[in-house]
């Protein structure tokens, strides 16, 4: 049976997973973080989930039972926070199961070695969950589209709150209250202390600049990043405004790096190669001069986490499918001056059409 809040049966879900655990010689799944407790259960919050041929359990401790039990699509148990959850998830585990967990937290993982006994039957693997959750159903692609659309509603709001006199941080609040109302919350993302970028003058030529004190002024970039989730699905896009008038070279660099995202964009297809089409942005940008200055990948995958597989680079081996959506999001940065990101989040769909799902507009944009 399909569930209504998900799109995928629970039971389709736990095969995905089972299935990628398999090719590992794994019987028994044990997941601790949220994104794949979410993605097994429905449940985003504190839990573990024990996942084997016949069953899924979920543990969480007693303050989580009432909201676990009216959410989850499996069983629920309770106990205590911290070693009797995991004891109870162990209890669970048969005792010739080899299994495997995507927990890397060095003392959890030494006490499931020790209580397995033969430590050989322990694996580390964060790739079953990610390979499991590369293709996207229609469900999963609806919520990545409703982030996106919020997204596009959130740069419209941009053309008012950008302006001089205020500065990055008061910019970021107004947009993440805007976010909030319309049911979006940024990601729990941890190399950032900010859940947006907004990025103007010198600290636009940094990719992940963090939110300041500094005030706008006449004649800056102002890059605007903005990752945000809807139903637990996260959509991610970028456009650079112009604050007033701008010399000659910044607007050259924005058409560059807008052709470049164009081009990327008619690169990607069912079975693409990922280095191609990383290939076609970086190729562009280097024939302009500017491929020292292209100092990330052409983009990424989204899903339940702001970067997840598939990668857009030049070192990925990776194929592009249908159901899979990822971002674009080639850059120019020129140290310490200024720099220009433009980036969209599209899908494949099942019939392989590709579907750029952000559609606020890409003309340069003065203010």
């Amino acid at each position: 049976m399909i569930d209504n809040k998900l799109g995928l049966s629970a039971e389709s879900r736990s095969r995905r997973v089972l299935d990628e655990a398999y090719r590992m010689g794994c019987s028994t799944v044990i997941a601790f973080e949220p994104e794949d407790v979410f993605y097994l259960t429905g449940f985003w919050g504190e839990g573990i989930v024990v996942l084997n041929q016949s069953d899924t359990r979920l543990i969480v401790p007693q303050l989580e039972v009432d909201r676990a039990r009216s959410i989850a699509r499996c069983e629920v148990l309770e106990a205590e926070r911290g070693s009797s959850m995991l004891d109870k998830a162990l209890s669970f585990v048969a005792e010739d199961a080899n299994v495997c967990t995507d927990c890397n937290d060095h003392s959890i993982f030494e006490r499931m070695r020790v209580k397995l006994v033969d430590s050989s039957r322990l694996r580390y693997s964060k790739d079953i969950f990610y390979n499991a959750r590369k293709v996207k159903d229609e469900y999963e692609i609806r919520m990545i589209e409703h982030a996106a659309r919020i997204l596009d509603e959130l740069f419209k709001v941009c053309e008012y709150v950008i302006r001089t006199g205020l500065s990055e941080r008061q910019i970021q609040a107004m947009l993440m209250y805007e976010a909030m109302r319309r049911g979006a919350y940024p990601p729990s993302y941890r190399y950032t202390l900010s859940p947006l970028i907004v990025a103007s003058g010198t600290n636009s030529s940094l990719p992940h600049a963090e939110p300041s004190d500094r005030i706008l002024s006449m004649g800056d970039l102002v890059t605007v990043d903005l990752t945000l989730r809807y139903k637990g699905y996260i959509a991610d896009a970028t456009r650079t405004f112009a604050l007033g008038s701008i010399d000659r070279e910044k607007e050259d660099i924005y058409h560059i790096v807008r052709e470049a995202q164009e081009r990327a964009l008619e690169a990607v297809h069912d079975d693409a190669e990922c280095r191609e089409v990383d290939g076609v942005a970086r190729a562009y940008i280097e024939g302009k001069g500017y491929g020292e200055r292209f100092i990330h990948s052409t983009g990424h995958g989204i899903g339940l986490d702001v970067h997840e597989p598939p990668w857009i680079s030049r070192n990925s081996q990776e194929r592009l499918a249908r159901g899979m959506c990822i971002t674009i999001e080639p850059g120019i940065y020129i140290a310490n001056r200024y720099g220009v990101r433009i980036e969209d989040s599209l899908a494949i769909s099942r019939d392989g059409k590709v579907v750029v799902m952000n559609r606020y507009t890409k003309d340069l944009i003065r203010l």
